[in-house]
């Protein structure tokens, strides 16, 4: 391949977002005691809450709704779809779960040994629009730092993917040139269009198969499929 600088996402591709959501979610549905709140299925919460946190995360990646909005309403929508009242939302749920979640340490499946493996061949960096704190923690607890050259953290950019400025900074950093480098994520509007506006090229990481748009060129299903194309 011709690339010199590989650009990973961090959150949904390396480090498993939802994997690591639904064992704090569990956690918490115990402590907190949710059930007596009407909370009867915690599997059902936990469905709620990555619908609406998906849904809210589309939103902050394009600008339209700010971090304490975001933190404001994921677990309010979860609730009221649960029938429960947003103002009985357990004191302190929202802080402990931003605390909690990042120590979690479930990547995908081979994400250390695809890492190791590319880290020997290339640069890597990393480029995330998680929060600054949270995703220095799960960097740090999955021993990931190790691999990557530069981490971009968009909170200290001042912009979020897909805005090119944020691709323009992370090359500038990494001392990379566009046509020497790929960008490697799973969201094709924050990831992969987002790079490609910016004239990079990008491979989509689908572990969930899910249908593509043509504008959708490369795509894996799994990390280590690139120890195979890379």
């Amino acid at each position: 391949m011709k690339y010199n600088h590989i650009f990973f996402d961090l959150d949904h591709t390396i480090w498993d977002f939802d994997k690591n959501a639904e064992e704090t979610l569990q956690e918490l549905y115990v402590s907190y005691s949710l059930k007596e709140l009407g909370i009867g299925c915690v599997n059902t919460f936990i469905e709620k809450y990555t619908y609406h946190n998906h849904s809210l995360w589309s939103s902050y990646h394009l600008g339209n709704i700010t971090k304490e909005q975001l933190r404001e309403a994921r677990f309010r929508l979860a609730f009221e779809d649960m029938g429960v009242c947003g103002s009985l939302i357990p004191e302190g749920f929202e802080d402990l779960y931003v605390r909690t979640c990042p120590t979690k340490t479930n990547l995908f499946p081979k994400a250390h040994e695809t890492l190791s493996y590319l880290s020997g061949k290339y640069k890597l960096h990393l480029i995330t629009n998680g929060f600054k704190e949270q995703a220095q923690t799960k960097i740090e607890r999955s021993d990931l730092g190790k691999y990557f050259d530069t981490i971009v953290i968009s909170e200290n950019v001042g912009v979020n993917k897909p805005h090119s400025r944020i691709f323009e900074y992370a090359l500038a950093g990494a001392g990379a040139v566009k046509e020497k480098s790929v960008m490697i994520g799973d969201s094709i509007e924050a990831d992969i269009r987002g790079a490609m506006g910016y004239g990079i090229d990008a491979i989509f990481f689908n572990p969930g198969r899910q249908d593509v748009p043509d504008d959708v060129k490369m795509q894996i299903n799994h990390l280590e499929d690139l120890i195979e194309i890379l």
